[in-house]
């Protein structure tokens, strides 16, 4: 295996990775409050088409972003009032959004583009597909600024926001305050920590990283939106949340793991792995459930993940 096959074998791991660290940090901040997130598919879906028609619309693929991030926080909310006021099962609000995104990114499809399976390519001046401008520099570092010049502007985001999100999370009078709620509400209620609230906002950040998530899959990946393109990525960000024991760093690696599978997968043949494509296409989903089957029983969440929450109830 040359150094160009590998340079390109990890430049495609770390943008395979990155809407799955999004996504990934979206569920460790819900599930840190106490609510399990399992509509990240269906908001991901959501970010992937609504950021293309916004850019398609207005031309502005920035705008684009910032809408996906907005229907994101839209489309959790509708989580966040169904499980923390209505105390509605979690996991069943979850799937019923999921199937509800499906539903309505098709429809918009054939009634915007007039068409089904995916939308018309974007023109390639409002593409972010390709490394920003701004950070040019860093292609001129020897050796490694060919792996830098194959990144895209998502790539660096999504670093940054495992940083945040750990400083938030455990740096910060607010992330103590969101283990408390995810650790024992009854506790944080009677120290006047607003349980509902902290929720909510938890909520809401997943909703808008997951929504970012998807304008990775669309504008930062292939610059049109598909039918079910999120393709369980949603499902294996929870899965890389859990590997990563609900810490924003240890997502973070198990995502790189994952989008090293997928990587692993679509190089295949340039790398010389001779296997069926069935079992290569199989190898993401395979290396998820081996992963997951390492840490059950290992891992622990927060203990009122997934519990709804009513005040007064002894």
């Amino acid at each position: 295996m040359n150094f160009t096959i590998i340079i390109a074998l990890i430049a495609s791991a770390f943008r395979l990775a990155t809407p799955l660290i999004f996504a990934s940090l979206g569920g460790t901040f819900s599930e840190r409050s106490g609510v399990v997130n399992i509509a990240l598919e269906g908001i991901m879906l959501m970010g992937a088409f609504f950021s293309v028609l916004i850019t398609y619309l207005y031309g502005s693929a920035w705008l684009g972003v910032g809408g996906a991030i907005l229907v994101g926080i839209v489309t959790s909310l509708l989580l966040a009032f169904m499980a923390i006021h209505l105390l509605a099962n979690q996991v069943v609000v979850g799937v019923a959004i999921n199937v509800l995104a499906a539903s309505i990114t098709a429809y918009f499809l054939e009634m915007v583009w007039k068409r089904s399976g995916q939308t018309t390519s974007l023109p390639k001046e409002l593409s972010l597909t390709g490394n920003p401008q701004s950070l040019a520099f860093l292609e001129k570092i020897p050796i490694l600024g060919d792996l830098f010049s194959r990144f895209t502007p998502f790539v660096y985001l999504a670093f940054v926001a495992v940083g945040v999100s750990y400083y938030v999370l455990f740096k910060t009078p607010f992330g103590l305050r969101v283990r408390a709620v995810g650790e024992h509400p009854r506790a944080a209620d009677t120290l006047g920590i607003n349980v509902y609230k902290t929720r909510y906002i938890c909520v809401m950040i997943s909703g808008a990283l997951a929504g970012l998530a998807g304008a990775t899959l669309s504008l930062g990946t292939i610059s049109l939106f598909r039918e079910g393109m999120s393709v369980g990525k949603g499902f294996i960000a929870l899965a890389a949340m859990i590997f990563g024991k609900w810490h924003p760093v240890g997502a973070m690696f198990a995502c790189l793991f994952f989008g090293f599978t997928e990587a692993l997968q679509i190089q295949a043949q340039t790398i010389g792995i001779k296997l069926a494509p069935e079992f290569l296409q199989m190898l993401p989903y395979v290396a998820t459930i081996f992963a997951l089957a390492g840490v059950v029983g290992k891992a622990t969440g927060p203990a009122s993940s997934g519990i709804p929450y009513e005040k007064g109830e002894k």
